[in-house]
């Protein structure tokens, strides 16, 4: 198991970074849109969906879905920014309100159990960060912008899981994933910190204007978020009775799995990145 994990994420960082850097951006859009729709079928068992075609149908939603994204905010011309900042803003506030969700389950649960609320949550959340992704990698730097991304999320996962396996005895939520801790959350927050510390000490970036204090509240921010997303998925397979979101990724589970975190953290962060003048 722990070989095949080894093999499989060395794989899959060497292709999104090959995607990155080497992939034009017609292309990365439509790389990360497959991911997406991975993810989407994904999905479409937590909601319920036994039947392949009807998966099949809830799948191609979410593609769609980029397609007029993509259109309708012109991402060809570079400067998406103005319309595309509300619907990161509505994303933002869709995955802020999953706190309420997350805080007071079990109770209603019944909320939860309703297959079109999932569906819709699942066709929203994945479109979102598909956008936020694109967005990311149109601003200025917008590769480190999105590796920064992905490193405030490992690092606040690392943080916590090893805090939390040291210290962990107060459960986070205990009813969604018992295994996480308050200790380990905060270990990673003060991971998070640290990172955004030896980011801006070592990173060229008095010209983007941004100070210390807005780099702090951002990582932050999205450390909470990406802990929101994990919660998330781990509850929606908890209503279904299921471990992993699929099987896609040998060692790894489904690319759900692998994406949870992401999924939360992904419009907080390009969001905040326009907020704070990025």
């Amino acid at each position: 198991m722990l070989r095949e994990r080894v093999i499989t994420g060395l794989l899959l960082v060497s292709a999104f970074l090959a995607t990155l850097v080497f992939a034009p951006l017609t292309l990365q859009a439509i790389l990360f849109a497959l991911v997406a729709t991975a993810g989407a079928w994904e999905w479409s068992n937590l909601v319920g969906v036994r039947s392949p075609a009807t998966r099949a149908l809830y799948m191609i939603l979410v593609p769609g879905s980029c397609y007029l994204l993509w259109s309708q905010i012109d991402m060809t011309n570079g400067q998406p920014v103005a319309t595309a900042q509300p619907w990161l803003a509505a994303s933002a506030f869709l995955w802020s309100s999953m706190l309420v969700g997350l805080k007071y389950y079990p109770t209603g649960g019944w909320v939860w159990r309703q297959p079109w609320i999932r569906a819709l949550m699942g066709w929203v959340m994945l479109t979102a960060t598909w956008l936020s992704v694109m967005v990311c990698l149109l601003l200025s730097n917008g590769l480190l912008a999105l590796f920064m991304l992905i490193l405030i999320v490992v690092t606040a996962d690392i943080g916590a899981y090893f805090v939390g396996r040291r210290f962990g005895q107060h459960a986070l939520a205990e009813a969604i994933s018992p295994g996480k801790t308050w200790e380990g959350f905060w270990g990673g927050v003060v991971c998070v910190i640290a990172l955004t510390l030896v980011v801006w000490q070592n990173l060229p970036l008095s010209h983007l204007h941004l100070d210390l204090g807005s780099l702090l509240v951002l990582g932050l921010a999205t450390a909470g978020a990406s802990v929101v997303g994990d919660l998330t998925i781990s509850l929606l397979k908890r209503e279904v009775g299921a471990k992993d979101s699929g099987n896609l990724l040998p060692g790894h589970g489904g690319v759900l799995d692998r994406l949870d975190s992401i999924c939360g953290a992904a419009p907080v962060y390009t969001l905040g990145l326009l907020l704070v003048g990025y």
